[in-house]
């Protein structure tokens, strides 16, 4: 796509695209400026004089549409500037987790690109994590090591929902 954010499973994420950099630069600004004491107190002068205005105007149609139609416009492309934000955090978290997995000894390989999966799988992931952490909760030592690796997990094996669901990926790189 178009200067959209790429996916962390693939090695597109170090491309570079002037379009998609400017856009980022632009879009990080926006967002950093937009959520300061300083743009607060902007947007909530401009809905002073707003209203102040409505007298002179008898409250008119006209003089809410004038509110309705700048809030509409600049909701619109908020969301988009935003969005653009969160997706390259999320990338920078994705790719400093993943750095942490492939470096610790004990951490399994298989969580690296897990983010891939589709919702189902996810879940599956989560119920092994949930049910580790309820044994934790009544037995053994405090610092016992668990895995993604142990009984009870999904294994690499395509299940009958078809080749993308039911695996969770074996990227170890030992």
């Amino acid at each position: 796509m178009l200067g959209s954010m790429p996916s962390t499973s693939s090695a597109a994420y170090a491309g570079r695209s002037r379009m998609l950099t400017a856009f980022d630069h632009f879009a990080s600004a926006v967002t950093r400026g937009a959520g300061s004491p300083a743009a607060f107190c902007a947007a909530l002068a401009a809905v002073a004089v707003w209203a102040a205005l409505g007298p002179w105007y008898d409250f008119s149609e006209n003089w809410q549409l004038v509110i309705n139609t700048g809030t509409t416009i600049v909701t619109f492309l908020m969301v988009f500037l935003i969005q653009q934000s969160q997706n390259k955090d999320s990338v920078a978290l994705h790719l400093k987790l993943n750095e942490l997995l492939a470096a610790h000894r004990s951490a399994s390989n298989r969580m690296i690109g897990i983010e891939t999966l589709d919702e189902q799988d996810l879940q599956e992931v989560a119920d092994f994590y949930a049910r580790l952490a309820e044994r934790a909760k009544t037995s053994g030592p405090i610092k016992e090591v668990h895995s993604i690796d142990e009984d009870g997990m999904p294994s690499n094996e395509p299940n009958p929902r078809g080749a993308a669901g039911g695996t969770i990926p074996n990227a170890d790189l030992d």
